[in-house]
């Protein structure tokens, strides 16, 4: 488990993430929402040690996160970043292979090329492995770096909006496959999102997050109604039920 305590981040004085607690339960899918500015993202890097928080702790199985040495952290937990810059020409492949880097050192074995051949399947990207990342559209980029953390087989997968430049059907298709993480290989996912749709219909929980606070943390369908709703996003969002899924109907909301 991933126990959240109190963390806090300032930037000169301004609070960016206040006083935030919770835990995330293994085998689930946990989808941070909320408006631009509530924090989202900069918890998510507190949690990566990306970040270090002002005040507060993040635990790891009851242990500091910032006491594990950065190998053993990293396989356990992976994360995905909001941009991701690479300046070397690489491969589809090569990319999707630094995922083993905290088993192999860069020496790959038949166990590592298993896990990467594995993760380009998971995203469909197998036929167009040996494609150069510079050639690629940005949603065809978005899977491969999502291969590349799905290749480093740990326990915590945090990604934060991995669903940026990607058309409706890739969204969707990542979201499966991140479902099927969870209900297949037991992993664990906490993934920052925007569109409240894809977060009511995949996540197993909600943290919801307003000004740099934690406004409701639960299970979905405690969070995906028109009153908490409107409490984080100063919205009417009516409800629909669609094959069992709360459908957030938001595009022509009266405020």
């Amino acid at each position: 488990m991933i126990e959240i305590k109190r963390l806090t981040k300032l930037y000169g004085k301004k609070s960016v993430v206040e006083d935030v607690s919770v835990n995330i339960e293994p085998g689930t899918i946990t989808s941070f929402i909320g408006p631009n500015g509530a924090g989202k993202s900069t918890l998510l890097s507190m949690v990566s040690r990306l970040l270090n928080a002002d005040t507060g702790e993040v635990l790891l199985d009851q242990n500091d996160v910032k006491k594990w040495k950065s190998n053993d952290f990293a396989k356990r937990v992976a994360i995905l970043r909001q941009a991701n810059f690479i300046n070397v020409r690489l491969t589809i492949r090569e990319l999707v292979s630094f995922g083993r880097y905290p088993y192999s050192k860069g020496r790959l074995t038949a166990e590592d090329e298993k896990f990467v051949d594995q993760a380009l399947e998971y995203m469909n990207l197998t036929d167009m492995q040996d494609q150069f990342l510079d050639e690629l559209s940005g949603g065809q980029k978005q899977r491969a770096f999502i291969a590349m953390v799905i290749a480093q087989d740990t326990d915590y997968i945090l990604l934060d909006e991995p669903l940026n430049n990607l058309d409706m059907k890739h969204s969707v298709q990542i979201m499966k496959i991140l479902r099927k993480l969870v209900n297949e290989l037991g992993r664990t996912v906490v993934i920052v999102l925007h569109d409240i749709n894809f977060a009511s219909v995949y996540s197993d929980r909600i943290v919801a997050m307003k000004d740099g606070k934690l406004v409701k943390n639960g299970l979905t369908n405690e969070i995906i109604n028109s009153d908490t709703l409107r409490e984080i996003y100063d919205m009417n969002i009516p409800i629909q039920e669609q094959d069992g899924c709360r459908i957030c109907v938001y595009f022509n909301s009266q405020t």
